[in-house]
């Protein structure tokens, strides 16, 4: 009767075990998903859906170049000047606005959400067209197109002229790596 006892005894507390490992295995899952998901918010997706469509190119991509380039700050300037939620320098606004034919935008209105979103989807899609792949497109987003032009006429660099095979500038690589692992994990949050 005492061994019944030790074992219902033993049973219950293996029972609770299970159940508190259980709960903190739901609790951590549900938990990091909140965490990865409030680390990578949907905003702006009226303009970001527009925009994106417009110049036929992943949302997705457009969410990853506005977390790592302002984490959503619609007032956010960089060290260099950049401005906005997608990071626009003046002289790439200046030459966007040229490509658009846009007489009414002032660089000053690159805070605005809806026009910063409305620029850097064009520049994403004209680099997209240029160079054919994410990688090449985001570091030109990063370096500049003359750098990029010179790294894929590089065979060190580029062994087809297509596609970067290293990129010379640890900044840019770790940059591209940081855009190719956040459009990763908004497809894995919100595609499904």
């Amino acid at each position: 009767m005492v061994k019944r006892q030790k074992n219902k005894k033993h049973a219950g507390v293996f029972i609770l075990l299970l159940l508190f490992i259980a709960a903190g295995l739901f609790i951590s899952y549900y938990g990091y998903n909140y965490w990865v998901k409030t680390e990578h918010p949907i905003k702006y997706s009226e303009y970001v859906e527009r925009y994106a469509r417009e110049n036929e190119i992943d949302k997705y991509l457009v969410y990853a170049v506005i977390k790592t380039e302002s984490g959503f700050d619609s007032s956010a300037v960089s060290n260099v000047g950049a401005r906005g939620l997608m990071q626009i320098m003046e002289d790439t606004f200046d030459w966007i606005k040229y490509k658009l034919g846009d007489e009414q935008t002032q660089y000053h209105e690159m805070f605005v959400p809806e026009q910063n979103i409305r620029y850097g989807c064009y520049l994403l899609g004209y680099l997209y067209e240029e160079f054919g792949n994410i990688d090449a497109a985001m570091a030109a987003y990063h370096a500049g197109r003359g750098n990029v032009n010179e790294w894929l006429s590089n065979p060190e660099y580029s062994a087809d002229g297509v596609h970067l095979d290293m990129i010379p500038i640890s900044d840019t690589a770790h940059y591209v790596d940081k855009i190719n692992k956040a459009i990763s994990i908004y497809n894995e949050l919100y595609e499904n």
